[in-house]
């Protein structure tokens, strides 16, 4: 298996590239509109067939490539099928894998962070979005964000995980670049609470900032980043 963890130093946002050795497929999860032509090159230099380009979510802080990936490669478009984005040419949906070559991902469906919000599990990888981050959970308070939704899914199936699976997620802003499911489960603070209760008030108190991008983003991303 070809894997590649590609990092956008801007939103720090990172993007993964995976694809089947033996056949050359492959498919590229949360691509940065901006790094575009790096994604392209890369593409071209490992001679891949890119199959699928995948959003985890509908994004609020980039703007997404999988418009100008599907238009440049040919690859099918996927976000979960609860998206509201348009020009999707795959909806992805739990108990429906995705196959290129001899891989398959894997759809969970993790409502929380946006009421579209989905992690892919490729055999003992977990990419999480923004559902689980490292030492963090994402956000829930826009996009129709729900804490409660937030911690099911947490808790009845990423939890649920071997406790050796990695997390890679769709940001982080520590320098940190995975992390396991067992060091979550030990050593994420958002996750050391006694139950849905103590989760929703302490994802309520956050009062974060929005993301400075996301009156740019959101609408951009609702046409898979195409102009």
């Amino acid at each position: 298996m070809i894997f590649r963890q590609l990092f956008d130093y801007d939103t720090y946002t990172y993007t993964y590239l995976i694809a089947d050795e033996a056949s050359g497929e492959g498919v590229i999860i949360d691509p940065v509109k901006r790094n575009l032509e790096k994604y392209l090159k890369l593409i071209n230099e490992l001679n891949l067939k890119l199959v699928y380009a995948i959003d985890t979510h509908v994004h609020a802080d980039h703007i997404t490539a999988l418009g100008e990936l599907g238009k440049q490669t040919k690859c099918d478009t996927v976000l979960g099928k609860e998206t509201k984005a348009k020009f999707v040419s795959v909806y992805a949906q739990e108990g429906t894998p995705i196959k290129f070559g001899n891989l398959e991902i894997h759809p969970i469906y993790t409502p929380g962070h946006t009421d579209d919000s989905y992690c892919y599990l490729l055999d003992n990888r977990i990419f999480t979005g923004d559902t689980l981050l490292i030492r963090g959970t994402g956000r829930t308070d826009f996009q129709n964000g729900s804490a409660s939704d937030q911690y099911d899914s947490i808790f009845k199936k990423l939890l649920s995980l071997p406790g050796d699976t990695l997390v890679f997620p769709a940001h982080d802003y520590n320098g940190m670049s995975m992390s396991t499911i067992g060091e979550e489960k030990k050593f994420n603070p958002r996750l050391q609470v006694a139950n849905k209760k103590e989760y929703i008030d302490l994802m309520n108190s956050l009062n974060l900032p929005n993301p400075k991008f996301m009156d740019i983003a959101v609408p951009a991303n609702l046409r898979l980043g195409l102009d």
